[in-house]
């Protein structure tokens, strides 16, 4: 059976995972005949915010532990991901990639990748292992694959605009689709970048997730 390991940031969508898009990605997991293990960064997160809200609460809260309500427990500091020990590597969106993985929310295209982050995703890549990024986890292709890497972000100009600056070749896709860079073997899909339900989400992550296993 093939192993999927699954990134967390956090547990929200404001400042960590998107819940949606974590839980919609575990199950296309499993529906494809693989199993996944989740990791996350032991650190802090950048803010925390109020969901209902959207103020800051001032709290402060840790990604790992955060992580662990969306993975029920099961999840390991990002630290022990062995790439050895896995197929194929998942990051799921939420605005905790922009804020925990990487400073992208901070600094744009200026962004520096949390070093876990950085170590995890560049061994995945350099053993030729396939990786999907969702929503706006793909920011990170360019810092990890280098020029011309190919993914998408959905449609939004801005963020394009930063992906393509970044060194990457930003492609617009519909929400019920992915990107597939076949020579790094990267898969991208919008979610909800640009879908307005759980079952739009749900449409292009079943997708992706289906051809990851099948690479894996």
């Amino acid at each position: 059976m093939k192993n999927i390991a699954v990134i967390l940031s956090g547990c929200g969508v404001f400042d960590g995972t998107e819940i949606h898009e974590a839980v919609l990605s575990l199950l296309a997991i499993e529906q494809a005949g693989a199993k996944w293990h989740c990791f996350a960064p032991d650190i802090e997160k950048r803010h925390v915010l109020n969901h209902q809200t959207g103020e800051e609460s001032g709290a402060s809260r840790n990604v790992l532990e955060e992580s662990a309500r969306i993975a029920r427990g099961e999840v390991r500091p990002l630290s022990a991901l062995d790439v050895r020990e896995f197929n194929a590597l998942l990051l799921p969106g939420g605005f905790g990639v922009a804020k925990n993985l990487c400073d992208f929310a901070v600094n744009g295209t200026a962004m520096t990748v949390q070093e876990d982050v950085l170590a995890a995703c560049k061994a995945f890549a350099e053993a030729e292992k396939p990786v999907g990024y969702l929503c706006i986890s793909p920011i990170l292709i360019p810092a990890i694959y280098g020029p011309g890497a190919k993914g998408t972000i959905g449609n939004d100009p801005e963020t394009a605009a930063a992906f393509n600056a970044m060194g990457g070749e930003h492609i617009q896709c519909p929400v019920d689709d992915f990107v597939l860079d076949q020579s790094r073997r990267v898969l991208s899909t919008p979610a909800y970048m640009l879908a307005s339900s759980v079952s739009e989400a749900a449409s292009g992550i079943n997708k992706l997730v289906a051809k990851l296993v099948e690479l894996g």
